[in-house]
Formats: C-alpha cells, sequence, structure tokens
C-alpha cells in the first residue's frame, strides 16, 4: 500500500503566531492541506499526519479524512516518524513529507516514486545541488554513487561542508526497511535528537539499496519559518500559474 507520513507536530516559533506552522496560509489554503492536495493526486492509499503542538487546531483545520498520531515529544523527525510505527506494514511503501512545504508539486512527486520503483531501492532521499550549500544535511556516497549516509550540518566536518548535494528531507522508504532501522535509531549526536537522516546510514549498513532523487525546482523543498518566508512562498506558488 502506498502511504504518506506527513510531519506536522511543529510550533513554528518563528512564525509570531499562536497557530501550530502548518496550518499558516499560502495562497489562501493552509500549508499542511496543499501537501495532503499533491498526496490525493499522486494516488497515495492512506495520510498519517503527526500532531504535536495545538493539534486539535491542526485537526480543525485539515479539510481531507486521515490518519492522526500524536507525537507527545518534539524528539526529532526520526522520532516523528517513529510515532506512525503502527500505522506502517513491511510492504508498504511510504513516503514522507512535511506539512509546511507547500510548494512540492505532484510532478516531481510522481517522478520521486517513478524512480523509487525503477530502480528497487529501499529507501531514496530526496537532494538538491547547490554551488553554495544551505545549512542542510550532506550526503555522504561511496565511489559508485550509492549513499553511505547524511551528515547534519551541525555534525559535519569543514570537508563534508564542501559536499554540494544537500537533503531537502523528503522520503521514500519501504516499510520493511523503516521497521528494520527504527530500533537501531539513537539520539548520539550534536542535537541530541532522533534524525530521519540517520535512517539512510542504518539502512546501507543492513545492506539494503540507498537512492538519491534530485529534485531540480530546489524550491520545492522550501519550508517557510517566518512571515516574510510565507510571503515569499505564496509569490513562488502564484508565479506557477
Amino acid at each position: 500500500m502506498k502511504k504518506a507520513i506527513i510531519l506536522a507536530a511543529g510550533k513554528g516559533t518563528r512564525m509570531e503566531s499562536d497557530l501550530p506552522k502548518v496550518v499558516q496560509m499560502v495562497c489562501g489554503r493552509e500549508m499542511v492541506n496543499r501537501v495532503l492536495d499533491v498526496t490525493k493526486e499522486v494516488g497515495v492509499d492512506k495520510d498519517i499526519v503527526v500532531i504535536g503542538y495545538k493539534g486539535d487546531v491542526v485537526k480543525e483545520r485539515v479539510d481531507r479524512e486521515v490518519e492522526y498520531v500524536e507525537q507527545k515529544e518534539q524528539l526529532g523527525t526520526g522520532h516523528a516518524v517513529m510515532s506512525a510505527r503502527d500505522f506502517i506494514n513491511e510492504d508498504d511503501t511510504i513516503i514522507v513529507l512535511y506539512g509546511d512545504s507547500p510548494l512540492i508539486t505532484v510532478n516531481t512527486i510522481n517522478e520521486f516514486f517513478k524512480y523509487h520503483e525503477e530502480t528497487n531501492a529501499d529507501v531514496t532521499i530526496s537532494t538538491a545541488v547547490y554551488d553554495n550549500p544551505p545549512a542542510y544535511g550532506r550526503i555522504i556516497k561511496d565511489e559508485n554513487g550509492e549513499v553511505l549516509r547524511v551528515v547534519e550540518q551541525k555534525d559535519a566536518t569543514e570537508e563534508e561542508k564542501l559536499i554540494k548535494e544537500v537533503n531537502l528531507g523528503f522520503g521514500i522508504y519501504e516499510g520493511k526497511a523503516l521497521l528494520e532501522t527504527f530500533d537501531k535509531l539513537d539520539n548520539n549526536n550534536a542535537a541530541g535528537e532522533y534524525y530521519l537522516t540517520d535512517i539512510p546510514r542504518l539502512a546501507h549498513e543492513l545492506g539494503m539499496k540507498v537512492n538519491t532523487f534530485e529534485f531540480k525546482d530546489k524550491n520545492e523543498g522550501f519550508g517557510p519559518n517566518t512571515k516574510a518566508e510565507l510571503a515569499q512562498a505564496e509569490e513562488i506558488f502564484l508565479s506557477r500559474k
């Protein structure tokens, strides 16, 4: 079954609003609903929305039938996805998306799924290539182009920070890959959190196939954090019409 886990638990302090970040509007529609519009169009069978801060407000604003999971403590993206464990079966194909990424497109997500399937990957992570990379996780690959691990900027060496291919955060995972790596996740890092970005490394160590899929339009990975960035997202959204 094709499922989506949508991370929507954050507060979004920099928005200077009491509302959860994912219900902030982009062109008159909540960001989380814009993400759900895409999962519907690409044929996802079940959406699981991970809620936390003011989860009742998120539930009120979401206008589609979804499953909800509460992330009681904010212990990182890996922990958020693990919160949805009861909805994951070994034979599922699961895309993990962020409820504050309103600029993803149906075309790109369709291509993402297609590439994952055609390459028989266990894990495929979204990336973008920058001349001057932002403070995103760097993709560490072997000589054959297979992903060894993702290193968060705060944990990266100076040499690793020179890598131009970065992680955009979205990923497609076979259910078996998630279930087998969950128990191996730890929070031994600079942030003391459970990183979703540790899943590729753990999957590789278990002999699974880990690929990358480059998003040509880097804007699709844009998650607004401030009112000014919301306005910027609206400009990008409207420019596509």
